[in-house]
């Protein structure tokens, strides 16, 4: 067993699920403050109805993400010593900046987010969801900050095969970096709309038409519906960034042997590194030149280039193209569903069907764009610095597959009774509607914030 195999297996598995919770948790801290701004505004208590519904599933994602982050963390040590060894005086403080600065706002305020409402003033409720909602922000800006630097490294020089910061503006503010924040940025606003819209269209199945319901799903399927052309149009952009910065990736990306002109896009196919060809072409004439060089007759760099210095085609090719097609997906279903939402005021029951396993689209295409991102970074872990097979460390593959099995095993386990919590949470909602009390009020809701000391 390759212990290098078996490490890249085991951390790909790691951090894909890793990646599952901040994906929610970055986007869905500024619908919760957006759900509270509405209660502050109107003093609908259906606001509040759908904050408690989802704080408790910001909390649950905030949990997972810390459990699942601690123990990514530990394979730098255990895994690939040679990637701190060699570039831990730059990755080591940017992920410090992130716990000092983000992590602890996050934690810190939490709990008065959960259990504060009516216990502390109103507005000292709306500022813990303002810095819980930007702490998850700062915290995708730092973690975002190093992954770019690793694909687009400047602002460094190397002594002594170690790398040592130059100027920390250009590390943080590397040429990929804008392009990618801003990608998963969206990319978490995209998961989390479609998340609320799925888990709240299984509500509507079983029934729930309270105001509560309603005001999630709309959040929702607006949100999705306003975002998904918005993250085209990024895409489109760190697209061309990356063909500055990573050309040998873009080639990965379109299965594009060959440099040249009129170069076309391969819908699918099969790509044959051994062969270095497509079997099973389906093409559009001079679509990649299109798409990449805005003109027909635009030069694509082509693998061959490489030869030994780019990354495996076949995973990066369909990763890219599951990511594309399911931003398709979501586009259609969420513009069909916000026409019914906003024409007809309803939601047809074939629609909502569609809607709930539609909950996971944001993770089907945030995975699928990391794996486009990371596996097309091979063979290096660093660009240009490290490469991965230097930075493994002197493990033995039998103790990588022991680890891995445990891990993939637990992580099976963990993901399914999240699941099961969250569909728990959805049809516990559904039962309830608009009945049951708000926290912290014994009997019928309020129609007005209750004016605590400190809110004048």
């Amino acid at each position: 067993m390759d212990p290098l195999i078996l490490s890249r297996i085991q951390f790909g598995a790691n951090i894909s699920f890793h990646i599952l919770f901040p994906a929610i948790t970055i986007a869905l801290g500024w619908v919760l403050l957006f759900f509270k701004l509405r209660y502050n505004a109107t003093g609908d208590s259906a606001w509040m109805r759908a904050y408690f519904t989802w704080v408790k599933v910001f909390a649950l994602s905030f949990a997972m993400g810390v459990v699942s982050g601690v123990t990514m963390s530990f394979q730098f040590g255990t895994n690939w010593p040679g990637y701190m060894e060699t570039v831990g005086n730059i990755a080591g403080p940017l992920l410090a900046y992130e716990i000092l600065t983000a992590f602890f706002l996050e934690a810190a305020f939490l709990g008065i987010m959960l259990f504060g409402f009516r216990r502390v003033s109103n507005r000292i409720h709306t500022l813990a969801t303002v810095l819980v909602a930007g702490g998850t922000t700062l915290s995708a800006f730092w973690i975002i900050a190093l992954n770019s630097w690793m694909q687009t490294p400047v602002g460094f020089e190397m002594r002594d095969g170690v790398a040592h910061a130059v100027d920390w503006w250009a590390i943080v503010f590397n040429p990929s970096m804008p392009y990618r924040l801003i990608h998963m940025l969206l990319a978490s606003g995209l998961t989390v709309s479609f998340l609320i819209a799925g888990l709240s269209a299984l509500r509507y199945l079983y029934g729930d038409r309270s105001e509560s319901m309603w005001k999630a799903l709309r959040t929702g399927v607006f949100t999705a519906a306003i975002l998904i052309p918005i993250q085209i149009f990024a895409g489109d952009q760190h697209g061309l960034n990356t063909l500055e910065h990573q050309p040998q990736k873009i080639a990965a990306m379109e299965a594009n042997w060959n440099t040249g002109p009129n170069v076309p896009l391969v819908l699918f196919a099969l790509p044959d590194e051994a062969a270095r060809e497509n079997k099973f072409e389906v093409t559009i004439p001079d679509g990649a030149s299109l798409i990449l060089r805005h003109s027909a007759s635009g030069v694509v760099p082509g693998l061959n280039d490489y030869v030994g210095n780019h990354p495996p085609v076949f995973p990066v090719f369909w990763a890219f193209r599951i990511m594309v097609g399911t931003g398709v997906l979501m586009l259609v279903v969420s513009w069909s569903a916000a026409f019914f939402l906003k024409r007809r005021h309803s939601l047809p029951k074939l629609l909502a069907l569609v809607m709930v396993p539609m909950a996971l689209s944001g993770w089907l295409a945030t995975l699928a764009g990391w794996y486009t991102t990371e596996i097309g970074r091979q063979p290096w872990l660093v660009t240009g610095v490290l490469r991965t097979v230097d930075a493994v460390g002197p493990v033995a593959g039998s103790q990588v597959a022991l680890s891995l099995a445990v891990y993939l095993a637990l992580y099976a386990l963990l993901l399914i009774a999240y699941l099961g919590v969250l569909v728990h949470l959805a049809l516990k909602a559904a039962k309830d509607g608009d009945a049951s009390p708000l926290p912290g009020v014994l009997n019928a809701p309020l129609s007005q914030p209750v004016a605590q000391p400190g809110d004048r």
